[in-house]
């Protein structure tokens, strides 16, 4: 997406994470997004290599590209950035934020993450200068409550809606053990795995 048509959204959210693949509860959340916050658009943005995680994802960066914008392919408010995986190296959410905000200035942006994100919010990079670029915007994780003595928390606001326990790890576990994955991705993802043999063991 270019710098002008960026322009014409007024408040955006960012969705950010390895899609490892890409999901339905990264779509449901992102359209949950879209409903509560009164989203123009919700950017997922697949990261090059997460900070927060060990080792190499399953898939490389380009393939975690083409898969999430096989998953968001067909939303209108839905779109798919590379911007980290361009960048390479760790993706860090405070250099994406000051990249868009100088593509975009006097756009709004939204940072959507998980309560299981939230709670290891402070120890992100640059988090103060996160929350001055960004509303937080967080969605319930079972088994993760937050309290409002957390650090941050009076820049957050709860996100309602459904919570959807399904994760990235489970579905490469599956595609490993020779089990289906349909209806836990969107079919296009599902075809491109096989297609390209993602998370098999042999």
């Amino acid at each position: 997406m270019g710098t002008s048509s960026m322009r014409t959204l007024r408040k955006i959210g960012i969705l950010g994470g390895t899609f490892d693949p890409p999901h339905v509860a990264h779509l449901i959340v992102g359209e949950s997004a879209l409903d509560v916050a009164g989203l123009d658009a919700v950017f997922f943005v697949p990261a090059f290599q997460s900070p927060s995680k060990t080792g190499l994802p399953g898939a490389s960066a380009r393939q975690r590209v083409t898969m999430t914008r096989l998953a968001v392919k067909g939303n209108p408010g839905f779109k798919c950035l590379d911007i980290e995986a361009k960048r390479k190296g760790r993706s860090y959410t405070v250099e994406t934020l000051e990249e868009l905000t100088a593509e975009a200035p006097g756009t709004e942006f939204v940072l959507i993450l998980g309560a299981d994100s939230f709670l290891d919010f402070s120890a992100w990079k640059s988090p103060e200068r996160i929350v001055q670029l960004a509303s937080l915007l967080v969605y319930p994780r079972n088994g993760f409550s937050l309290s409002p003595d957390l650090p941050f928390f009076r820049h957050a606001r709860m996100m309602e809606g459904p919570s959807v326990e399904v994760s990235s790890s489970m579905i490469r576990r599956r595609v490993a053990m020779g089990k289906s994955i349909r209806y836990l991705v969107p079919d296009a993802v599902d075809r491109y795995i096989r297609l390209h043999r993602l998370y098999r063991r042999d």
